[in-house]
């Protein structure tokens, strides 16, 4: 038992690892992806996937490209052609580059915000502190 729980603490460490960097052969990231290794290589020759490459030409599957390997067999299953997922894809990406941009550029405003909130703050002056007395009499005019 306890060794089990090592063994799938290596493997949540081994998966993290997994996320940005190549490390799954092809047969693994085809098999962990649900399709053929001759299906990934001709997704790459069409642009739709650039695994990393080893020092010797081999390729290297990430996590990040098992979910895109999905995300593909997702809109293929719905009916989109290989030119229609790439398309797909690069409006997604945008999108979510665009969806970032948003967010730190709202983030900027509330801090501008928040600066000029700030200054307001400072300059008002209590009445009663006020240099010059206006009498109500005075406003009436």
């Amino acid at each position: 038992m306890a060794s089990d729980i090592g063994g799938q603490a290596r493997r949540g460490a081994f998966e993290g690892a997994a996320i940005g960097r190549g490390v799954y052969v092809i047969s693994v990231a085809a098999e962990l992806a649900g399709m053929h290794p001759q299906t990934l290589r001709v997704y790459e020759r069409r642009g739709l996937l650039e695994p990393n490459r080893t020092g010797g030409g081999s390729r290297r599957y990430s996590e990040h490209d098992l979910e895109r390997l999905r995300r593909i067999a997702e809109l293929t299953d719905a009916g989109l052609n290989i030119e229609g997922v790439r398309r797909v894809i690069e409006l997604e990406a945008e999108v979510a580059e665009l969806r970032a941009e948003l967010e730190r550029e709202r983030e900027l405003a509330r801090l501008r915000e928040k600066e000029i909130h700030r200054h307001y703050r400072r300059d008002l002056v209590p009445l009663s502190q006020a240099v010059v007395h206006v009498k109500t009499t005075q406003i009436r005019r």
